[in-house]
């Protein structure tokens, strides 16, 4: 019975836990001889034979199927995985080797990673992926529902497999968490993608421990299950937004206004209610139905530079063709976290602030919150309405950023409002004319939080919140002085933490409000010893 040579990654040693795909169970393990020894270069890799099996190691230990299958959906249809949990491996199949060649040259040029973690993928032996169903359950249960997604049809199946797996669904309601949220997540968008697994009722979303949240029902629990088992560990756009889905212990959604927050898709007629904007026709248009499984948000640049076509792992409807190769240098930049906040943009790159507090207000205290979000290059206060200014951001992404988690925060007593402008830039007064110190520069500042390629700055990006993140703190300086410093932003300190050896700290206020304040005043803080503090909203607590 013919077993599996060791399908080795580059670097990799070869080893002696290799699974026989043939065999009846999928923890059967041969040994590779004296193969112990040999490593891969690069070269070698390139050069095993193609096959549309590949072979995937170094998996995180909690990774899910649908994680799994994500990393080949872009490249053509996934017709077959083989998850070895215990050994932190996995097989998969796609359906053409041409599909197989593309995503192994993809990955060559881009380390593939799973939540965070690099892993390693290269050509398996075998040509084709035999997997005993009953005992590959789960795997087979998400790969039929995302195929039949992919194939443009409903994720119903009469296969009994998948039928056991969905017949336990508890509830008709999920809870859907956005990690690394990079772009604004519209309720609209949450409706798209879900309605692609049955009737979606209800949509209510919220921000809970600094972490944008939704609850979402279906019209039956079987559509729920459906929906959590192929879109779970996804992402929305390329590389960010990654969906955490499980179920709620509620049943039904009680939704009382129709807005951009929640909306009862079964009761057209209810209000928006008292104070509760509707949504915004700006980026109702970012999100047309174009738009929708989601590669890169309608209106914005996209991710790489070149037309090699990358969608999202979310984009289920390219059937089984595959797609054109990157180059190098695009999938470089890709992974080293550019991401778009440079480039081209569909839409204009300036907002346009209103209800500030124009006692208070000045164009340094806009450009660092903004600042949070995207570089901004030019703030004016505009001079016949010193309660609205006009801030221009690096482009239309980092505007859009802005927007979604700034407008209808309080700052400085008053809760502001963030829209897009119909202007283009920001216009510098004139030479010789004194505009009393209302417009500033910034093009050239050393403050910009995103400048650099694969900053962690990329991974840090959370709403406003009343936990701050301390960095660059001196190690002379104690947990009083940063309490004492932060009490005289004017606020009250309820907890802190010192973490990584003194260097960073969480700090946190007594509102989200006085954090946003002690934020535009203390951040570059001049802490003395050439150390200027680094201060960021936090999704943690204390």
């Amino acid at each position: 019975m013919e077993s599996i040579v060791s399908d080795v990654a580059v670097g990799m040693k070869r080893g002696s836990d290799d699974l026989n795909l043939y065999s009846t169970s999928p923890n059967s393990v041969t040994d590779n001889g004296n193969d112990s020894s040999k490593k891969l270069r690069v070269e070698d890799r390139m050069e095993s034979p193609p096959s549309r099996v590949l072979h995937i190691r170094k998996l995180p230990s909690e990774v899910s199927e649908t994680e799994v299958i994500a990393l080949g959906l872009p490249f053509g249809k996934v017709t077959n995985i083989l998850m070895l949990k215990g050994k932190n491996q996995a097989f998969l199949e796609l359906g053409t080797e041409e599909a197989a060649v593309t995503m192994v040259n993809y990955y060559t040029a881009v380390m593939p990673q799973v939540r965070n973690v690099p892993v390693f993928i290269q050509f398996s032996n075998h040509k084709e992926l035999k997997t005993d169903s009953t005992l590959n359950q789960r795997a087979q249960a998400v790969l039929q529902a995302v195929s039949a997604v992919q194939d443009g049809g409903s994720p119903n199946s009469d296969n009994s497999t998948l039928d056991s797996v969905l017949a336990h669904a508890p509830s008709p309601v999920l809870r859907i968490i956005i990690d690394n949220m990079f772009y604004p997540v519209t309720l609209d968008v949450l409706q798209q993608i879900f309605s692609k697994f049955g009737t979606v009722m209800k949509i209510i979303t919220f921000t809970k421990n600094n972490q944008f949240q939704a609850l979402l029902q279906f019209s039956e629990p079987v559509n729920a299950q459906q929906a959590r088992l192929s879109l779970d560990g996804q992402n929305i756009y390329n590389s960010c937004c990654t969906l955490r889905i499980d179920f709620s212990k509620l049943v039904n959604l009680n939704v009382k206004y129709n807005n951009d927050k929640s909306r009862d898709y079964t009761r057209p007629e209810l209000p928006a209610g008292d104070g509760q904007p509707t949504v915004d026709p700006a980026m109702a248009a970012a999100y047309n139905k174009d738009s929708s499984l989601l590669g890169t948000p309608s209106g914005m640049g996209a991710p790489y530079s070149n037309g090699g076509g990358f969608q999202s792992s979310l984009s289920l409807s390219q059937g089984g063709g595959a797609i054109n190769p990157m180059s190098a240098a695009a999938a470089a930049a890709a992974a080293a976290g550019r991401m778009v906040l440079s480039g081209h943009s569909g839409c204009s790159g300036v907002l346009l602030v209103s209800n500030l507090n124009e006692e208070m207000v000045t164009p340094q205290s806009l450009f660092t919150l903004f600042g949070v979000y995207g570089d901004a290059q030019r703030v004016k206060i505009l001079y016949n309405k010193k309660d609205s200014a006009l801030i221009q951001m690096s482009d239309g992404n980092q505007a859009q950023l802005a927007m979604s988690h700034l407008n209808g925060q309080k700052m400085y007593g008053k809760i502001i409002r963030v829209t897009l402008s119909k202007h283009q830039a920001v216009q510098l007064p004139r030479e010789g004319l004194d505009d009393q110190g209302l417009t500033k520069d910034f093009t050239n500042s050393p403050l910009h939080r995103f400048k650099k390629p694969g900053s962690k700055n990329f991974q840090n990006i959370f709403p406003p919140s009343a936990t701050l993140h301390l960095s660059n703190v001196p190690e002379d300086v104690t947990e009083e002085d940063l309490r004492l410093l932060f009490s005289n932003a004017g606020g009250i300190v309820k907890a802190f933490k010192f973490f990584q050896g003194h260097k960073m700290a969480l700090l946190q206020m007594s509102t989200v409000e006085e954090a946003i304040q002690a934020l535009m005043d203390l951040h570059n803080y001049d802490m003395g010893s050439n150390h200027h503090l680094k201060v960021s909203f936090s999704k943690s607590t204390i």
